[in-house]
């Protein structure tokens, strides 16, 4: 009888965070960055890891609050949930890194950023705001990544006669920012 109970407080600890969002909102390329169920990688293994972490949790959760084991289940389904979605969404990130690139007009790309034509450029950049990475040189596309303010980088290429910026990352392009949000680090910039 002890053990069917715990399963059906688990069962509503799991039917709780799915109505929450945690479990049942499925990861795509344009989810938003970190997060329970936003990662800045397309994958499932997010999901996967918020719904294992969320069973983990409740049961750890239950077994460890001995008077009060239903809020021990809420409470280790949700932390279970927040940790597994972590570790999926890190999976996620190396699985995009780790999964090939391409060649696009001699500039070496990540497979899920979209090619373009591309106009020469180098050198250090700077972010002046905090400014999404996106798959394609559009606000429409997918965000892939973000750039925080004061955050520096390689420029690769720019694309749509220099209103985009190809971001580099180890020699590899891995994301479009929008040329108005950042500019070349050696630049004054009184507002900045």
């Amino acid at each position: 009888m002890q053990a069917h109970s715990k399963i059906a407080k688990v069962g509503l600890a799991l039917t709780l965070v799915a109505s929450m969002g945690v479990a049942a909102v499925p990861v795509t390329a344009s989810a938003q960055p970190n997060g329970v169920i936003g990662c800045s990688a397309p994958g499932k293994k997010q999901e996967g890891g918020a719904i294992i972490g969320a069973i983990l949790g409740g049961l750890i959760g239950n077994k460890v609050a001995r008077n009060e084991q239903t809020a021990g289940t809420l409470v280790g389904a949700g932390l279970g949930a927040a940790a597994g979605s972590a570790i999926g969404c890190q999976a996620q990130k190396k699985e995009a890194v780790n999964s090939g690139t391409y060649v696009s007009n001699g500039y070496r790309i990540a497979n899920y950023v979209q090619p373009a034509n591309f106009q020469k450029a180098g050198g250090r950049f700077i972010a002046t705001s905090t400014v999404n990475l996106r798959s394609g040189p559009s606000t429409g596309a997918g965000k892939v990544g973000q750039l925080t303010r004061g955050e520096t980088f390689t420029a690769m290429a720019y694309a749509k006669r220099g209103d985009w910026v190809l971001v580099s990352r180890n020699g590899v392009g891995v994301g479009y920012v929008n040329g108005a949000y950042v500019r070349p680090t050696g630049y004054q910039n009184a507002s900045w």
